[in-house]
C-alpha cells in the first residue's frame, strides 16, 4: 500500500516514462461516463449530429491541452497538481482550491457509482431479479463501494498498472459496440438547435473534459523521473484524454439519434439499440470502465484532501472519500433525471475551475515552469496567502457565473444574450488576466530540488 500523500517524491522513488500516461488517461477516459456525455449532447441540447460533433471537436481541443499542461509540474516538483497550486495562491490560501477539488472529484465518483449502481441492477434484472427493493439497492451500492476500494487503497502503481490493461479491454468491447449500432444511427435526424444551445454543449464538453481532468495532471506525472522529456509528458498525458474523448463522445452523439426511449436513465436506455445478446456484456463494460473513471478520481480525492491542509494519512482520505461518496449515490440512485443533475454539476463546477486554471497557467508562464518545491510545504515563512491569486480567482469566478447556463442556474449575460454559455472562457480570461495585473513581484524559478520531502 501507498504511504506517500503529496510529500515531495525522491529522485530515488521515481520510476515509469512519459507513455504510460497515455495509458493511465485513455484507461480512464474510456468509459461509459464520456459516451453518456455524447447522449447528452444531442438528447439534451437537441444539438444534430453534425452540431454535436462539432461541439465535441472543439470543446476537447480547448480542454485537453490542461491535462498535459498540468503534468509537466510532476515530474518537475514530485508533487500533485493542487500542491503546485500554492505557488500562486500561497500555502494557506490554496487550500480552499484544494477543497473544492476535493469536492469536484467527490461529485464524480458520487456520479460514477450511481451509473454502477444502475448498470449492477439492470444485470440483476436480466439475471431474472425483478423484485428490486431498497435493501438490495443499498446492497449493490455497498458491494460496488468496496470493489472500489481496492485500486486507490493500494495506491499510485497499482492504478498505473491496471489502467494500462483497462485501455486494451474497452478498445475491444467499445469498437464492438460501435459495430452493432452503426446499422441503427439515424444522422440527419432533428432540427439544428441555435448557437446559444451549442454554446451550452462546448461548454459541457470542455467541463466534463480536460478542464476537469486538469487538476489531477501532476497526481500521476509526479513519480516521473525529472529528466522526462516535456513534450512527451505533454502529448501523452494530453493525447491519452483527448482521443478516447472525441471517439467516445462521437458514438455517443450517434448512438443518441438512434435512442427512441427515456435517455434520462443512459444505462436503461442504451440496450434498447444493441442486440440482446450484447445486452449483458454492455452492463459488465460500464460497470468496469466506470470502476476505472472512480479509481483515478478517488486516488486523486484523497490527495486534494491533504492538499487542503486536512491532516489525515492518504488512505485514511481515500476511505473517507468512498464513504461519502456512497452517501451521496445513496441520495442520488432514485433520481428519475440523471441527465440534469449531470449538467448541473458541470455547469456549477466551472465557475471556481475555470478562473483556477486561468491563475495556475498563468503563474506557470510567469515563473517559465521552475518552482521552489520546498517552499510549496513551508506553512511557516512569509506568503502564506498571496491575496493576488485570490482576487483575481474571485473576479474569475464572478465572470463565470455571469455567463453560465444551466437547469439550476442562468447567469444575467447568458439571459441576455439568448442562453449562450461562455462562461469557462470568461471566467478563464477575467482570472488570467487579473491576476497577471495585479502579481507583479519576481516570479521564484528556483529547480526543484531532488530529494526526499
Amino acid at each position: 500500500m501507498e504511504q506517500r500523500g503529496i510529500e515531495l517524491v525522491s529522485a530515488e522513488e521515481r520510476y515509469g516514462r512519459p507513455r504510460d500516461l497515455l495509458f493511465l488517461w485513455t484507461g480512464t477516459t474510456m468509459g461509459i461516463f464520456t459516451l453518456v456525455y455524447g447522449i447528452t449532447i444531442v438528447s439534451f441540447f437537441h444539438l444534430t449530429f453534425t452540431q454535436a460533433v462539432l461541439a465535441i471537436i472543439v470543446g476537447n481541443l480547448l480542454a485537453f491541452p490542461l491535462v498535459g499542461l498540468t503534468s509537466l509540474q510532476g515530474p518537475a516538483t514530485g508533487t500533485s497538481t493542487m500542491a503546485v497550486s500554492r505557488a500562486a495562491y500561497g500555502p494557506k490560501g490554496a487550500r480552499v482550491l484544494s477543497f473544492f477539488g476535493w469536492l469536484n472529484m467527490v461529485g464524480f465518483e458520487a456520479g460514477g457509482m450511481v451509473l454502477i449502481t444502475l448498470a449492477a441492477l439492470s444485470l440483476l434484472e436480466q439475471a431474472g431479479v425483478t423484485s428490486q427493493g431498497l435493501g438490495l439497492k443499498i446492497a449493490v451500492i455497498v458491494i460496488a463501494a468496496l470493489i472500489q476500494l481496492v485500486l486507490p487503497l493500494i495506491g499510485h502503481a497499482a492504478v498505473m498498472k491496471a489502467q494500462k490493461y483497462f485501455t486494451w479491454v474497452f478498445v475491444v468491447l467499445f469498437g464492438v459496440m460501435a459495430v452493432l449500432i452503426a446499422p441503427k444511427v439515424q444522422l440527419s435526424a432533428g432540427e439544428p438547435a441555435d448557437f446559444s444551445a451549442f454554446t451550452w454543449a462546448v461548454a459541457l464538453v470542455m467541463a466534463g473534459g480536460g478542464l476537469s481532468w486538469g487538476p489531477l495532471g501532476g497526481d500521476y506525472s509526479r513519480y516521473l523521473p525529472k529528466n522526462s522529456s516535456k513534450k512527451a509528458v505533454f502529448g501523452y498525458a494530453a493525447l491519452g484524454g483527448f482521443v478516447p474523448y472525441i471517439l467516445l463522445m462521437t458514438l455517443g452523439a450517434a448512438v443518441a439519434t438512434a435512442l427512441t426511449a427515456d435517455t434520462s436513465d443512459p444505462i436503461s436506455g442504451l440496450p434498447g439499440v444493441l442486440p440482446g445478446w450484447f445486452v449483458v456484456p454492455y452492463l459488465l463494460l460500464a460497470m468496469v470502465s466506470l470502476f476505472a473513471v472512480n479509481t483515478t478520481d478517488l486516488y486523486s480525492s484523497g490527495l486534494n484532501l491533504q492538499a487542503a491542509g486536512i491532516k489525515v494519512k492518504r488512505w485514511v482520505a481515500v476511505v473517507a472519500d468512498l464513504i461519502l461518496c456512497t452517501i451521496i449515490t445513496f441520495v442520488a440512485v432514485t433520481s428519475n433525471d440523471f441527465n440534469t443533475l449531470l449538467n448541473n454539476f458541470l455547469a456549477l463546477l466551472v465557475i471556481w475551475l475555470a478562473p483556477w486554471a486561468g491563475v495556475y497557467i498563468t503563474d506557470w508562464v510567469r515563473r517559465k515552469g521552475r518552482y521552489d518545491a520546498r517552499a510549496l510545504f513551508d506553512t511557516e515563512g512569509p506568503g502564506q496567502v498571496r491575496w493576488p491569486a485570490l482576487i483575481a480567482q474571485g473576479l474569475g469566478m464572478v465572470a463565470a457565473a455571469l455567463w453560465v447556463n444551466s437547469a439550476a442556474y442562468v447567469g444575467p449575460i447568458s439571459e441576455a444574450t439568448g442562453g449562450s454559455d461562455f462562461s469557462i472562457f470568461a471566467g478563464f480570461l477575467v482570472a488570467g488576466i487579473a491576476y497577471a495585473v495585479l502579481d507583479r513581484r519576481p516570479a521564484v524559478q528556483t529547480v526543484a530540488i531532488e530529494g526526499a520531502s
